[in-house]
């Protein structure tokens, strides 16, 4: 109680000496004990004052019981370092205090503070206030500012960009440091030989992904010809297959060189190679339905040189550059690795890994372009082959709306939103519902007299298709589908979300840059802008989880409505982390203010697509998508990063990871989030 009274006694005192003079009995001076620390190095951040006489300050080192205000630290931005111990005093000498009746330890004349760190690399950002008392006949509080960050050099890696580097700080990033990350990454090449097995592996994974898929009628429907014998059909199919393989091998490796390893996402969501794809889906598809025929490129090269039927030649080379092209959004996990890796100056690697990925690719392929012969080889009991050529008609024209849609979203035209492309869809599988049932018939083809068991099993499942696809007009997920239709924000009324808007979501630090024309699934709040968002993330004590994504990117779409929908997903998104999606294919241009000169290829980076990739290909040395990334205030990396992955619980372990190395890396932040 003595104490209490004296304290209180002793600020009312200060306040009134204060109120006729400003007193300041110490001086301060900061110094470290390495100024050429590298991450990895410990140190000792120093803080000395020269105090006036007869004043004494109290150091750090005696029972903060006793009553006197202990020196210490707070630190307010940090980031690049751990501290080890407390703030320590360097030679004090005992007092006995008789106001406070009990030993304490002071300074007279010079005090000196030190506090051991450990440089761990990244920003470097060391500020904040040391604070205390000093007493005469009067006790002062002090709060002085302290700032060590521009005592100490080299702590930051090549990626960030230093103090007068022109350049700018959009060169900063996520710095991925091994030694502090649990387990193994994901994506281990290990070995030549292990990198071309996984290459091979994602070349028949590639089969499935929504880029892909749409391309195996189209090639079935190519190869349906009735004006060739079966020996043209087999070879025309194997040349169609090395095709593949050459163009695959050759032009991924030289892509990166000629156009820089973010050229792929352009040249990917660019209005023109997918309009093009589109258009030509769509003339196919007129075509096998009776339209009209596509012979045209045949007679006139066939003039030329009949003998050696080039017509044809040229027309296979021609489709399967066609799919490479098209394939390109979905299968950029491999090929945007080795478009990395030859940009960066390997060779050997690169063209080893596009060949092993284009040959698993394109065996199926070839497969599928055989296919027509094995079937024009079977009974052609009531024009069944015509049935097939129909039937793979209509789905082109329902899986042309595809490579329409990745142009709308990227250059946000707003024609092809999500309930008229399910719209479309309705229409058009059951159209094909009917046909199989015989009630719609082509031109040219008998009328269906009595229903095959095989023609009523494909109504069943068409049909049954469609009404799963209705719900989705009113906002439900239709999950299976994800990666084909267009995201749900597109969607004008979505009973589902209306239904969820009252649910709890983390919010933001300030209005997030670009939300005018950007969004984030699920009803998360986020951002679109990397700074932003990681200056969020370190005023709430949040670790900030990064998605590299895209509108064209098809399994971005996936990721969202598989993974990110599912409950323990999503209250960690909303409730545990600033999230940002950085959309690495936004075609808007930014201000000239904002242009920089990327430090990995030399050009500069005008849209927000173009420095989200850079951003992505420069930190990490990746540039597939979907690509998640944990960081913390440091911008170091806390997780090894993840891509496309369905498996929920391989997802939760990964924030979770997260989160554990975030409370390891910084313990007393203040954060009571996990």
């Amino acid at each position: 109680m003595r104490s209490f009274l004296f304290l209180l006694l002793a600020a009312l005192l200060a306040n009134s000496v204060a109120s006729a003079q400003v007193l300041k009995p110490a001086k301060w001076s900061f110094d470290v004990s390495d100024k050429d620390a590298k991450a990895g190095d410990e140190i000792e951040l120093i803080f000395r004052a020269e105090i006036e006489d007869p004043w004494y300050m109290y150091a750090t080192d005696f029972d903060s019981l006793c009553g006197p205000l202990l020196t210490e630290i707070k630190f307010e931005n940090a980031t690049g370092f751990e501290t080890i111990g407390s703030l320590q005093s360097i030679n004090s000498v005992k007092k006995f205090d008789s106001i406070f009746e009990c030993d304490v330890k002071v300074f007279k004349k010079h005090a000196e503070f030190r506090q051991k760190i450990k440089v761990t690399g990244g920003s470097m950002m060391i500020a904040g206030t040391i604070s205390g008392q000093v007493c005469t006949d009067v006790c002062i509080s002090f709060n002085e500012d302290f700032d060590f960050s521009s005592l100490i050099g080299g702590t930051a890696p090549p990626v960030f960009a230093s103090a007068d580097d022109n350049s700018g700080s959009k060169n900063r990033g996520p710095i991925l440091d091994p030694s502090i990350l649990e387990g193994e990454p994901e994506d281990t090449n290990k070995s030549l030989l292990g990198y071309m097995f996984l290459a091979f592996i994602l070349g028949l994974t590639s089969l499935i992904t929504p880029c892909v898929f749409p391309m195996i009628p189209m090639t079935v429907t190519f190869f349906l010809k009735d004006d060739q014998s079966r020996a043209t059909g087999v070879r025309n199919a194997i040349i169609f297959g090395v095709s593949i393989v050459v163009i695959y091998t050759i032009a991924g490796t030289l892509f990166a060189l000629l156009f820089g390893a973010d050229g792929l996402n352009a040249l990917a969501t660019h209005w023109l190679p997918n309009l093009f794809v589109f258009v030509m889906f769509i003339v196919f598809a007129l075509s096998f339905l009776g339209l009209f025929e596509i012979n045209a490129p045949y007679k006139l090269v066939n003039k030329a040189d009949r003998a050696a039927e080039k017509g044809g030649l040229v027309g296979i080379f021609f489709m399967s550059a066609t799919l490479v092209l098209v394939s390109f959004s979905c299968t950029i996990p491999i090929v945007g690795n080795v478009l990395v890796l030859s940009a960066g100056g390997e060779v050997i690697k690169p063209v080893l890994g596009m060949l092993a990925y284009s040959l698993a690719f394109a065996i199926p392929f070839t497969l599928f372009a055989v296919f027509p012969e094995w079937m024009k080889s079977m009974p052609k009991s009531g024009g069944w082959l015509n049935t097939v050529k129909v039937t793979l008609g209509l789905l082109e024209l329902a899986l042309a709306l595809k490579f329409l849609s990745i142009v709308d979203q990227t250059y946000h035209w707003g024609i092809l939103d999500r309930e008229i492309n399910i719209g479309i869809w309705i229409v058009i599988f059951t159209v094909l519902g009917f046909y199989f049932l015989g009630k719609i018939t082509m031109r040219g083809e008998n009328p269906v007299i009595h229903l095959t068991v095989s023609r009523l099993m494909l109504a069943i499942a068409t049909f049954s298709f469609v009404i799963y696809l209705v719900p989705g007009l009113w906002g439900a997920p239709l999950k299976a589908l994800a990666g084909y239709l267009p995201p749900m924000y597109t969607h004008d009324f979505n009973l589902v979300s209306v239904a969820t808007a009252t649910e709890n979501a983390s919010e933001t630090c300030d209005t997030p840059k670009y939300s005018d024309f950007l969004h984030l699934p699920h009803g998360i709040s986020g951002y679109f802008d990397y700074d932003q968002a990681l200056a969020c993330a370190r005023a709430q004590n949040k670790p900030l989880f990064i998605d590299f994504t895209g509108h064209g990117c098809t399994n971005c779409r996936e990721m969202e409505a598989v993974v990110w929908s599912d409950p323990e997903v999503l209250k960690r998104l909303k409730n545990d982390f600033v999230v940002v999606a950085l959309y690495v294919d936004e075609a808007r241009e930014l201000p000239e203010s904002e242009w920089y000169t990327s430090k990995y290829d030399k050009k500069v980076k005008k849209t927000i697509g173009r420095q989200n990739a850079d951003l992505q290909i420069r930190s990490l040395n990746n540039n597939a998508q979907p690509f998640y990334v944990l960081v913390g205030k440091d911008e170091r990396v806390l997780a090894w990063p993840k891509a496309h992955d369905l498996s929920v619980k391989n997802f939760v372990d990964f924030l979770e990871t997260g989160k554990k190395t975030y409370n390891r890396l910084y313990p007393n932040q203040g954060t009571n989030l996990f």
